[in-house]
């Protein structure tokens, strides 16, 4: 189950079958955000692709000495558009490749319009997602719901692009939902339909244990997409934002001009394939072996080409070297970033009070440490936000609620007042009433005893307690105990065995967190295997706009204290 490997395939399928010659690829709005992330433009171009053309840009020249590669959603304008292009044809011939389902209808009426029988042949390629990492993909859906009801159009994009992740992967899923979501029941009532009506391209080989499709809702954990980050994708997307793997380092002082924007891709780049799941600490010793492991193979200035094999062996190694000197001040760039963003913001400090407050139940302590961060000028907007955000998460039905009191701090200290409603917004997203699961106190004995040699122990770092509540739902699924009452099977029939393939998709976003938990539980249960999805992949900032978007917009700061009241579960 390796979604990079199933778009990459898809993508290699389609230029090789159009046969040698030189070729355009013909592409939409969205899906050259699927095509970048499994391959380098360089790379396409030694397949003879030569131009990058949007099916919708006016004004393309006619070249008849080049064969259209087309990689299109099924959406009525790309048909549309297809059409318009088939009737007044500009290549020599075409090689058409839908995301997705195309309907028969479409079908004909692309027919129709191919009077000049330009077109050698039509597919269905389901490459209908952006895959992250091999075991990572998202749909970059930003604000999929109105309050706690499906927006129709992305209810729509959501299970075609699920239904594609399946397809691409072979996978014909049992389906389980949380109960507590109506969003993730519509969702998975949707795919489920897909799969029924769609049966013959679900006729995959049975396997032993069939795979199962987990469909979770993001106001379950409000808690894991505000917290900071120490492992280095996770953090990057934090600090600096990572979209379709690229890092935009524009605001960085003093950047070169080379560096603006780079391209942080574990597909091809050594370093960040090995470096991406470590932490901060070891990401900066690792980069200093790199900066050394560099310097030795810098060539000499001094070195004389004196033979003809000399300057051989000086041109063979050259691009290697180029290679490697741009990784370098590639990563050393963005490394620097970070380091500079934690100093200047007080990171260490803050993210120890985050992960106190998502990980402890000592209210006075925290409300304390809360309160002296708030002091501190260096704490950013955002932070101080999100600091209280943790707190009302945590402390919302406590009998000495604080809220109020901090509210006034941070309009003391002149958060603006967007950032101060969104702490009433995220309560109202993904407070106690919502939540389906537990988030802060453990369940049963067992977990209590973990919690308690824990805290015994010691943890090893203070900034990397937090484990998302992903975490325990799926240790839960891969036991067998995850409990049918919370998470129902969609249909009579239920899974006998402990799955082995599982797809977790998480509406309203995942976090590269919870990617690397996914990433660890690959890694420590053999011959399981797990791939996480989500609307879009969060970084705080990303998170509390999908609040705003799903429309909970807080209430005014003054009125937003509720009283504490009994807790009740729906």
């Amino acid at each position: 189950m390796n979604a990079v490997l199933a778009v990459k395939q898809y993508v290699s399928k389609m230029i090789e079958d159009s046969g040698p010659g030189m070729k355009v690829l013909l592409m939409d709005r969205e899906t050259p955000g699927a095509v970048s992330m499994v391959y380098t433009q360089s790379e396409i171009l030694q397949k003879e692709v030569y131009l990058f053309e949007r099916i919708d840009s006016p004004g393309r020249e006619p070249m008849k000495h080049l064969k259209a590669v087309c990689f299109l959603r099924p959406t009525k304008e790309n048909v549309d558009c297809l059409i318009q292009e088939l009737r007044r044809p500009k290549y020599s011939i075409y090689y058409i490749y839908f995301s997705n389902v195309i309907s028969k209808s479409d079908i004909k009426a692309l027919a129709e319009a191919d009077e000049q029988e330009v077109v050698a042949e039509i597919q269905e390629f389901y490459g209908d997602y952006i895959a992250v990492n091999p075991h990572v993909f998202s749909l970059n859906l930003l604000g999929c719901c109105q309050g706690r009801n499906w927006d129709p159009a992305q209810l729509s994009r959501t299970t075609q692009g699920l239904t594609a992740l399946l397809l691409s992967l072979k996978k014909c899923p049992m389906i389980r939902y949380q109960l507590s979501s109506e969003l993730a029941k519509r969702l998975a009532e949707c795919v489920k339909q897909v799969i029924t009506k769609e049966y013959e391209l679900f006729d995959f080989r049975r396997t032993e244990v069939p795979p199962l499709l987990l469909i979770l809702d993001r106001s379950d954990d409000a808690i894991t997409p505000l917290l900071n980050q120490w492992t280095y994708q996770a953090m990057v997307h934090e600090l600096l934002g990572i979209n379709n793997n690229r890092v935009d380092l524009s605001r960085v002082p003093g950047i070169s001009k080379d560096l603006r924007e780079v391209v942080l891709s574990a597909e091809n780049d050594e370093f960040y394939a090995n470096n991406m799941y470590l932490n901060f600490a070891e990401i900066g010793s690792n980069i200093k072996n790199l900066m050394e492991d560099f310097q030795k193979r810098k060539p000499k200035e001094q070195q004389k080409l004196e033979s003809i094999a000399d300057m051989k062996a000086f041109v063979e190694n050259y691009p290697q070297f180029k290679k490697m000197s741009g990784t370098v001040s590639k990563h050393v760039t963005v490394v620097g970033e970070l380091s500079r963003l934690v100093g200047e913001r007080n990171l260490l400090e803050v993210s120890e009070v985050e992960q106190e407050l998502a990980c402890h139940n000592d209210h006075s302590n925290a409300l304390q440490n809360v309160r002296r961060l708030l002091q501190n000028p260096k704490v950013t907007e955002l932070d101080a936000a999100r600091l209280v955000m943790l707190y009302a998460l945590h402390y919302e039905r406590h009998s000495s609620n604080s809220l109020p009191g901090l509210m006034a701090d941070l309009k003391n200290r002149g958060v603006s007042e967007r950032y101060r409603k969104l702490v009433s917004a995220v309560v109202e997203y993904g407070g106690k009433r919502v939540r389906g699961s537990d988030l802060f106190s453990p369940k049963d004995a067992v977990a209590i005893t973990k919690q308690f040699l824990k805290g015994l122990k010691g943890v090893e770092n203070v900034y990397t307690q937090h484990q998302p509540l992903l975490q325990e739902t799926l240790d839960q699924l891969i036991k067998g105990k995850l409990k049918d009452s919370q998470y129902p099977y969609l249909g009579p029939n239920t899974l006998r065995d402990r799955p082995q393939d599982i797809i977790v998709f998480i509406i309203g976003g995942a976090t590269y967190e919870e990617a690397l938990t996914v990433y660890n539980l690959n890694r420590t249960n053999p011959g399981i295997r797990v791939v996480l999805g989500g609307t879009t992949i969060h970084n705080t900032r990303s998170f509390l706009e999908e609040v705003t978007a799903s429309g909970f917009r807080g209430r005014s700061t003054e009125s937003s204290h509720v009283a504490p009241r009994p807790s009740s579960r729906r």
